[in-house]
């Protein structure tokens, strides 16, 4: 593996995809779905993996159902793995809609978490206290993440619309901007209902940005999107919604240690005589 990464085996054997951004990194982000583990097995995750999160949220309204201990057991124990940590943007939109907003935003500070998700895919935002929420959560010290998108498909932005977002986001200052995709990866944002990529949609939310594609996070939940994201956008774009037991396998995916992208290391290889020369297997 690269320096810098733990490689259980100890030997020698790189990735074959090169270039691969380790921790701390302000690219190829890795943003996990935590649906409600506990924090027992979290801290088991993160044994594992926590080389390869780089954002933990926890989704939906599930945080507004934990026991506080747990509550602030979890953000803790995802603090130590370096890993910033969040609740869901549907109980931002819950908060919102009950006039909640400063309470929601001061108590997340008090917590402990590392950043909040400004979004409005279930209900609708102006573009004015949109901004303001974002200036309100960067003077409270949190990364603020933005969504663009509608959960539900008859609520669809248009391209034009997605980009108006996109900008405005940015230009109020936030930190990176999620592209919907929901936990099915189907039928939303840039997702056909068989779950793949509407590239025309990609390539014109990509014209948005120009150069800073780094700012944009793209939930993949499903292998195949991953793997197409990967292949145009590289080993160190950002991903999100990744299930909880599919960190490494996303992981392999970035490196070449999985055959769907090993594969692309193999070009302009030579010959199998060649790519075994110093071996000392039988020496």
């Amino acid at each position: 593996m690269e320096k810098g990464c733990y490689n259980g085996w100890g030997i020698d054997i790189s990735d074959p995809l090169k270039g691969r951004v380790n921790k701390p990194r302000n690219k190829g982000l890795t943003m996990v779905l935590d649906k409600g583990v506990g924090p027992g097995e979290l801290r088991d995750i993160l044994k594992i993996a926590g080389d390869y999160i780089d954002i933990l949220k926890f989704t939906f309204g599930t945080s507004l159902l934990y026991p506080d201990k747990v509550l602030c057991d979890k953000i803790k124990i995802a603090l130590e793995y370096n890993i910033d940590v969040y609740p869901g943007g549907t109980l931002f939109e819950v908060a919102l809609d009950q006039s909640k907003i400063n309470d929601f935003l001061f108590r997340a500070k008090q917590l402990g978490f590392t950043a909040v998700e400004i979004s409005n895919g279930t209900i609708d935002i102006s573009p004015k206290l949109r901004r303001e929420t974002i200036y309100k959560a960067n003077s409270l010290g949190f990364k603020v993440f933005t969504e663009v998108g509608k959960k539900d498909k008859a609520d669809a932005l248009t391209v034009e619309e997605m980009q108006d977002q996109i900008k405005d986001d940015i230009s109020a200052g936030a930190y990176r901007i999620i592209i919907e995709g929901r936990e099915s990866g189907r039928g939303v944002s840039i997702y056909h209902e068989d779950g793949s990529i509407d590239m025309g949609m990609v390539d014109d939310i990509l014209v948005t940005v120009g150069s800073n594609r780094d700012v944009l996070l793209w939930e993949a939940p499903l292998k195949k999107q991953q793997l197409s994201l990967i292949r145009k956008l590289g080993s160190n774009v950002n991903l999100g919604n990744i299930a909880v037991d599919e960190i490494l396998a996303l992981e392999t995916l970035r490196r070449g240690l999985r055959g769907d992208t090993f594969k692309f290391s193999l070009k302009d290889k030579g010959s199998e005589d060649n790519r075994i020369k110093g071996d000392r297997v039988g020496a």
